[in-house]
């Protein structure tokens, strides 16, 4: 008899227990039956999101103060004709084809200026493409695969210091797309 009692009180606080944590388990959940809608409403209307992309503030005026790429490409073009990176006849549209990143682009401008390198085989070099423009006469232009500025630098003029060049080019690109406003 003792038994019994004993194996029936175990399973009523076993019971009891398991009613608890569901019960809390339900409350967690939210209100069910005909005030379940208003109860909603009211639940998200929450100052805190739970979708963690909402949690990262984009900053909106980076990625619109200076347009799209062509817009960007309009108006350096003759801000870098004028800086004697591009001929007259030329833009930075078509200078830049070849990059995935102007930023990289505007740095081989200004390396291959600074330095009195050929532009086209810097950038046959950087990029790996090959335009319609000659590069017969490029050391580094054999397509194999891109270089890094630096790298494209100390192959076309070992004499060069390829990383402080590869740091002012660096610099002056930046420079030049943070003026673009001015």
């Amino acid at each position: 008899m003792k038994g019994n009692v004993l194996k029936v009180s175990l399973v009523a606080l076993g019971l009891s227990a398991f009613l608890v944590v569901n019960a809390q388990h339900a409350a967690a959940q939210g209100p069910a039956g005909a005030g379940a809608a208003e109860a909603a409403k009211s639940s998200s209307i929450s100052s805190h999101s739970l979708n963690p992309i909402k949690w990262v503030k984009k900053d909106k005026k980076a990625a619109d103060a200076n347009g799209s790429r062509a817009d960007i490409e309009k108006k350096l073009t003759p801000k870098l004709q004028a800086q004697g990176l591009l001929p007259a006849s030329s833009n930075a549209t078509e200078a830049c084809s070849a990059f995935t990143a102007l930023n990289e682009c505007l740095a081989a401008l200004h390396a291959s200026h600074n330095l009195g390198l050929n532009f086209i085989c810097m950038s046959a070099a950087m990029t790996g493409v090959h335009t319609n423009a000659d590069v017969s006469a490029c050391k580094v232009a054999d397509g194999e695969k891109a270089l890094p500025l630096n790298k494209a630098i100390r192959a076309m003029n070992s004499e060069a210091d390829a990383k402080g060049a590869t740091k002012n080019a660096e610099q002056q690109a930046k420079d030049d797309l943070n003026n673009l406003g001015s």
